[in-house]
């Protein structure tokens, strides 16, 4: 069974037309969310966004306090032309995802990649270092 309201006149083409827009509004959701993925393993936490369609250059990564943010802009236009038609689609958004990190990264030593649309970024933990142990003698001499 179908959801499309049949046509009847020749001048009730619209409704087909916009029939593959449907859900994009739901596509355009999605992208202001980027999914992401998150790990560790002995030595790094390691988190991964995919971001399809952006440009490194607009990307922004920052680490402030314990939170790691990551912003950027996906900017795209289309344009096709013919000799009966003429068909312009242009995307433009921005998103922001942010990461409460554990208080033993180390934060000088953060390290981000772009490649093929997706953000790898690897956060090194700090090297734990027992503290030397003091003795401590019983009767104050």
């Amino acid at each position: 069974m179908s959801d499309r309201v049949p046509v009847h006149r020749p001048t009730d083409w619209w409704p087909d037309f916009f029939e593959p827009f449907r859900n994009i509004g739901q596509q355009v959701q999605d992208f202001f969310s980027p999914t992401a993925e998150a790990g560790a393993n002995e030595g790094e936490y390691d988190i991964t966004l995919e971001l399809p369609g952006v440009k490194e250059e607009d990307i922004d990564i920052s680490l402030n306090d314990n939170m790691l943010t990551i912003k950027g802009e996906k900017r795209s236009e289309k344009e096709e032309k013919g000799k009966t038609y003429y068909f312009s689609e242009r995307s433009y958004g921005s998103f922001q995802r942010t990461f409460r990190l554990p208080a033993n990264v180390e934060a000088d030593h953060v390290n981000a990649k772009f490649e093929n649309g997706v953000l790898h970024i690897s956060l090194p933990k700090v090297k734990e270092v027992e503290p030397p142990t003091k003795k401590i003698k019983i009767g104050g001499k």
